[in-house]
């Protein structure tokens, strides 16, 4: 199975290389304010967005992730905490007794 995952990021990376060789030609990039970058290859565009792309994915995630790592921070000292508890062993106390049970009387 190892080698199946190899294999295939072997493949994914040559199709990436392929058509990173095939996209060289120069594109002009217009930012606002007519602010333009002439002559830049297509891909250093498509690798800049890929990038900003990802560091904004993560920037969004952020949040979701940092509270579930609260939340099983807090979930892993419960557990230590009612595992202490448990490993602890009762205070010696007189015998409790418990109730009798007094049948019904007849109607």
């Amino acid at each position: 199975m190892r080698y199946l995952v190899w294999l295939l990021r072997l493949v994914v990376f040559v199709l990436v290389l392929m058509f990173a060789l095939k996209n060289t030609g120069p594109v002009d990039v217009t930012f606002f304010a007519g602010y333009t970058i002439t002559a830049v290859p297509l891909i250093v565009v498509m690798l800049v967005v890929f990038v900003l792309g990802i560091v904004l994915g993560l920037l969004i995630a952020m949040p979701s992730v940092m509270r579930k790592r609260r939340e099983t921070a807090r979930l892993r000292r419960d557990v230590a905490r009612l595992e202490a508890q448990l490993s602890r062993p009762l205070p010696a106390t007189d015998a409790v007794v418990p109730e009798t049970v007094v049948p019904m009387a007849p109607l």
